[in-house]
């Protein structure tokens, strides 16, 4: 869900782009990067438990958002994008499968860890697995107000997240073979 997750923080910057379009870039870019990050926890820790803050990430993001809506520059305005999608990821992360590597078994209870109240939160499947031909649908979805209100080069990154997605999830379950063969 990497290229979803990228365009939802791209789409967190739509007010950003409506009233100060000349931070849209910056902000836009800012909710990519935030929406990629927490899953840099697949190569350090534990996934969707090392990065993913479901709950505390509001404890970031709300402070970040007051203080771009009080001084808002393109610093200020980037972290509170930044920090509204790195929050967002974490607790969507919940309405799809567990972290298992074939997700569509569902043999995990876990969908993402909520570290205030020390406990995983369970999948909900609304998007049954990363790669799910849903998955490519909401990345699509996500990538059209993207390409038809958002200025260069942010058009070009939607249209590649969405190629990419597709792909991805015209693969994704002839992975976990591969996965496990490097990993074994």
């Amino acid at each position: 869900m990497a290229f979803t997750h990228a365009l939802a923080g791209a789409v967190l910057a739509a007010p950003v782009v409506a009233f100060a379009p000349e931070l849209a870039v910056p902000a836009a870019l800012a909710g990519i990067v935030g929406g990629l990050v927490p899953d840099v926890d697949l190569f350090v820790g534990r996934h969707r438990r090392t990065l993913h803050f479901p709950v505390l990430g509001w404890a970031l993001a709300l402070p970040a958002t007051a203080l771009a809506t009080l001084a808002p520059t393109a610093a200020t305005v980037a972290a509170a994008v930044g920090c509204v999608s790195f929050a967002v990821h974490a607790g969507t992360d919940a309405l799809g499968a567990g972290d298992e590597i074939r997700p569509w078994e569902r043999t995990s209870p876990e969908a993402v860890y909520d570290h205030l109240h020390g406990r995983w939160i369970r999948p909900r499947y609304w998007i049954r697995y990363d790669g799910a031909p849903e998955d490519a649908v909401a990345t699509a979805a996500l990538a059209i107000p993207v390409v038809a209100f958002y200025p260069a080069p942010l058009p070009a990154v939607a249209a590649a997240c969405v190629g990419l997605g597709v792909a991805y999830a015209a693969v994704r379950r002839r992975l976990p073979p591969v996965v496990e063969e490097l990993v074994g």
